[in-house]
């Protein structure tokens, strides 16, 4: 028997579920524009491959561990029971990207570790990399909003000029 929501209506798998899916995607931009300024730290600095990739794997399983810590302690709060079943794989679901977004970085730096690039221009790299999501990001929105190709394009820009100037913030910060 499927489960029922609130509404009473039946509850859909996290991936239809389109509070669900905005979620993710919230967390995929988020966890993005961290890992743009982690790595564009990382550059300014002087570690090595091995630091660097140290680096990027704790970032990312410290995002996802407080995410998941302030989810499960806000659903306990609100529900006053702990997050199982469908509201658990529900939040693993959202939380994902959190985890994902490792991965190109990683990629990366494994290059520069097997000297086929500089650790420097792999960072920068990826950097770039993520920086060129956000835009892709931001034309996907506005082409499913129906602003047509200029607007989408104006918001791809707006989106990935915001992703840089957080950056810039988050790194000035750090330095």
């Amino acid at each position: 028997m499927r489960q029922m929501v609130d509404d009473g209506q039946p509850a859909l798998p996290p991936e239809q579920d389109a509070g669900a899916l905005a979620d993710r995607l919230k967390e995929r931009i988020y966890a993005t524009i961290t890992m743009i300024a982690v790595v564009v730290g990382l550059s300014l600095g002087h570690a090595g491959p091995t630091g660097a990739l140290a680096t990027v794997l704790t970032t990312a399983l410290g995002l996802w561990l407080a995410a998941f810590v302030a989810d499960q302690q806000a659903h306990r709060t609100v529900h006053r029971h702990l997050a199982t079943g469908r509201e658990l794989r529900r939040m693993l679901y959202v939380s994902s990207p959190l985890l994902s977004c490792a991965v190109g970085p990683a990629v990366m730096i494994a290059l520069a570790a097997l000297d086929v690039l500089s650790l420097s221009a792999a960072l920068l790299t990826s950097a770039g990399l993520g920086v060129v999501s956000l835009f892709i990001w931001g034309c996907t929105g506005g082409v499913r909003m129906g602003g047509g190709l200029l607007l989408a394009t104006l918001a791809g820009l707006l989106d990935a000029a915001i992703g840089v100037a957080v950056v810039l913030v988050k790194v000035s910060a750090g330095h």
